[in-house]
C-alpha cells in the first residue's frame, strides 16, 4: 500500500473489519456493541465500514463493549490490515 489518504483509509478499513468481526463472534448486533461500549449504532457501523478515525476513547469503549483487551482489538485489526494488504498484492 502507499502513503496518504489510501493507506489511511485501508488502516480504518483494517480497524472496522476487526471490530465487525468481534462483534460477529460475539452474535451482537451493532445496536447491541452500541449499547455495550456507550456509542450510538450507527457510529458503530461507522467504524466497520472504515468510514472515521476512531479515537483512543473509542477503541477503548468498543474493547470494553466486546469484552477483550484493546491490544487484542488492536491485534486483529493488524491481521486484517495483513490480510488487505496482501489481497493489494494479488491485484498487481
Amino acid at each position: 500500500m502507499g502513503s496518504g489518504k489510501n493507506a489511511r483509509s485501508a488502516k480504518y478499513r483494517a480497524f472496522g473489519g476487526a471490530v465487525r468481526e468481534a462483534r460477529a463472534r460475539r452474535r451482537l448486533s451493532q445496536e447491541g456493541l452500541g449499547f455495550a461500549a456507550g456509542l450510538h449504532r450507527n457510529y458503530v457501523g461507522a467504524v466497520e465500514r472504515g468510514e472515521i478515525n476512531p479515537t483512543l476513547r473509542v477503541v477503548f469503549k468498543l474493547a470494553r463493549g466486546l469484552v477483550m483487551l484493546p491490544s487484542e482489538l488492536l491485534t486483529l485489526a493488524e491481521q486484517h490490515h495483513g490480510a488487505l494488504e496482501d489481497g493489494d498484492r494479488d491485484a498487481d
